[in-house]
């Protein structure tokens, strides 16, 4: 026990680690994003390696709720990865963490996903000026169908892409991890104790 108290620093945020000097970023990536990744990303998904979570369950978990986390839907994704992971047997935690790791390219693939879904499924297009908005405000029913619409055709566009997309990230995210487990199997055995 005391050997883990005292090697137990590295393992909070805020302060150097054997898993920052072990695991670096680009210097490109300022020093802020870095620590948000290392104390966000990285330390939970270690924490669950340690745990005896094998990396190819973390991957699938992972992929799991990055692909779930870019759906184009608002406002279900949580729910969603959490009934998704259970009922996969996946881990929560992991999934979580995709999740939350895809919010930036959920936010960037919203409106892409919805103009796929209305180039292949020929709808009308997205209300982009001001006028075509207020027109549309003035019809609610119009308005809800039209959006109901877009929301459909962009679920089955996003539906296709995770299809494609799960399995290659689980496939590379394990890659990833195992090469984490290995670069890190000090820093796990130092833990464990």
């Amino acid at each position: 026990m005391a050997f883990f108290n005292r090697h137990a620093s590295h393992l909070q945020c805020g302060h150097s680690s054997v898993l920052s000097a072990q695991v670096t970023l680009p210097m490109l990536v300022p020093a802020p994003l870095r620590e948000f990744f290392r104390c966000k990303v990285l330390r939970p998904l270690l924490r669950q390696l340690r745990g005896g979570v094998t990396p190819r369950r973390i991957a699938w978990s992972l992929a799991l709720g990055i692909v779930v986390g870019i759906n184009p839907s608002v406002g279900i994704t949580t729910v969603l990865v959490v009934l998704l992971a259970w009922a996969f047997g996946l881990n929560q935690v992991a999934s979580q963490v995709g999740l939350h790791a895809a919010a930036p390219i959920h936010l960037l693939l919203f409106i892409p996903f919805i103009q796929l879904g209305v180039h292949l499924f020929h709808t009308r297009q997205l209300p982009m000026n001001m006028r075509q908005i207020e027109h549309l405000s003035h019809h609610p029913l119009r308005l809800f169908r039209a959006i109901w619409q877009w929301e459909w055709h962009a679920l089955i566009v996003w539906g296709v892409v995770a299809a494609i997309a799960m399995p290659l990230l689980a496939l590379y995210i394990r890659r990833a991890l195992v090469l984490l487990l290995r670069r890190n199997r000090m820093l796990l055995r130092a833990s464990s104790r």
